[in-house]
C-alpha cells in the first residue's frame, strides 16, 4: 500500500512458522483468547460474482502485539470470522520474500489463508516480490536476489511464487486471484525491472511470475496493479506498456484513495471516484480486460463520509459489470483517530482503517447490503 513504508519496531521473535499445525498462529506462534466457532466442516467457497474483500495482511502481527476484535455487541471474536460477518466474502493477503520477523512470508501468509479457506472466503494472493513494502516509490529487490542479473532474477521470482502457492495449495487453500507485483506503476524489482528504463526486462519478470501462478493454480486470475486509479492518463501509459510489451495478466487491478492532504485540506471524494469510474469503463473498453479495485482506503476518524463514499463507491462499481469488486485496504486496522502525516510506520500509525476499539465504524456498513 502506497502510503505505507515498513513496519515499525523489532519483531520479538525471529522464529518462523514451520508448518501451520505445529504453529498456527503466525511467527511468534501467539494464540487469540477468542477463535472463530470450530465447524465440522469447512464451508464451501463460492467463486465467482462481485468480491466484497477485506485485505488483512496485518492481522497476525496486531494479535501478536495484543489487538482484539469485537462485534457490535462486545462480543470478541478473530477478526477473519469477523469481516465475514461485516459482509466481506474476500480476503486478500501481501506477500514478502524474507521479511523482518517472518510477518507476510509465505508460512504466514498460509496462517492465514487456512482461516479464510474454512470459512468459505474467496482468496487474492498479493506478491510484492520484495522483502518489505512495494508499491510506486519502493520497488526494492530482496537483499537476497540483489546481484542476479535478469533471467536468474526472473528464475527466482518463479521459484518464490510456485512455492508460495504450492505451500498454500497443498494445505487445501483454494487461490481464485494473484496480483504478480503490487502497485507497479514503475514496473517491479528495481532496478532491472523498471519500466522506464527496461520495459523488455519488466515483461520477462512479469510473464515468469504470470506463468508460475498458472503452473499451481491454473484457473487463477493473474492480476497487475497500479495505484492511484482516478488518473487516466497514467493508467493508459502503464497498460500500453504491457501491451506493446506482450505482458500476459487476466485483470487491471487498481488502488483508488479517494481522500488527500493538499492546498492545507483534504480534497473532496465524490469527484475522485467519478473519475476512477470513468477510467474503469475506459480501461475495459480499450484493453478489453476486466477491472478490480484493489485497494480502497477512508480517513478513519470520519466514518460518516467513509461511509457514504463506500456505498457510492460499491453502487456504482457494481453497476459496471466489467468491475468484478472491491478490497478495503486494512479495516480491521483503528491506529489513528485524527489527520497524520504518513510517517505512520505500523498497523497502529495507519489512518484508512475503519476500526475503533476493535469494533467496526460504520464505514464499513455497506459491506452488509
Amino acid at each position: 500500500m502506497r502510503l505505507i513504508r515498513h513496519i515499525s519496531g523489532c519483531i520479538a521473535a525471529a522464529l518462523l512458522l514451520l508448518g501451520c499445525e505445529e504453529n498456527p498462529y503466525g511467527p511468534t506462534g501467539y494464540q487469540p483468547d477468542v477463535q472463530k466457532p470450530e465447524t465440522q466442516e469447512p464451508v464451501p467457497t463460492e467463486k465467482g460474482g462481485y468480491a466484497k474483500g477485506a485485505d488483512i495482511s496485518w492481522l497476525t502481527q496486531m494479535e501478536a502485539d495484543g489487538q482484539k476484535f469485537y462485534t457490535a455487541a462486545g462480543k470478541e471474536m478473530e477478526c477473519t470470522a469477523l469481516m465475514k460477518e461485516l459482509g466481506f466474502n474476500a480476503i486478500r493477503l501481501r506477500v514478502w520474500v524474507n521479511p523482518e520477523g517472518g510477518w507476510c512470508a509465505k508460512e504466514d501468509v498460509l496462517v492465514k489463508a487456512k482461516r479464510a479457506q474454512e470459512l468459505g472466503m474467496r482468496i487474492m494472493i498479493d506478491f510484492h516480490y520484495s522483502d518489505t513494502w512495494a508499491d510506486p516509490s519502493n520497488q526494492k529487490t530482496p537483499a537476497a536476489w540483489a546481484a542476479l542479473p535478469i533471467y536468474e532474477l526472473a528464475s527466482a521470482v518463479e521459484t518464490h511464487t510456485k512455492e508460495t502457492l504450492q505451500l498454500l495449495k497443498d494445505n487445501k487453500v483454494d487461490v481464485e486471484w494473484v496480483q504478480v507485483g503490487n502497485e507497479t506503476n514503475s514496473g517491479m524489482l528495481h532496478p532491472l525491472g523498471k519500466i522506464s528504463d527496461n520495459a523488455n526486462d519488466y515483461a520477462i519478470l512479469a510473464n515468469k511470475g504470470y506463468d508460475a501462478v498458472k503452473s499451481v493454480y491454473p484457473e487463477a486470475k493473474v492480476i497487475i496493479h497500479r495505484s492511484e486509479g482516478h488518473k487516466a492518463n497514467e493508467c493508459r501509459w502503464l497498460f500500453n506498456h504491457l501491451k506493446n510489451s506482450k505482458v500476459k495478466y487476466d485483470i487491471i487491478g487498481l488502488s483508488l484513495y479517494p481522500t488527500w492532504w493538499e492546498n492545507n485540506g483534504w480534497c473532496d471524494w465524490k469527484p475522485v471516484v467519478d473519475d476512477c469510474l470513468a477510467n474503469i469503463k475506459s480501461l475495459t473498453s480499450t484493453f478489453g480486460k476486466p477491472v478490480m479495485i484493489c485497494e480502497i482506503g477512508m480517513p478513519v476518524w470520519e466514518p460518516q463520509m467513509s461511509k457514504e463514499a463506500v456505498q457510492y463507491i460499491l453502487d456504482e462499481t457494481k453497476k459496471i459489470e466489467e468491475c468484478h469488486g472491491v478490497f478495503y485496504w486494512e479495516p480491521q486496522t483503528d491506529g489513528v483517530w485524527k489527520p497524520a502525516s504518513y510517517a505512520a510506520l505500523g498497523w497502529n500509525a495507519y489512518d484508512k482503517g475503519a476500526f475503533k476499539n476493535g469494533k467496526a465504524t460504520i464505514a464499513l456498513d455497506p459491506f452488509k447490503n
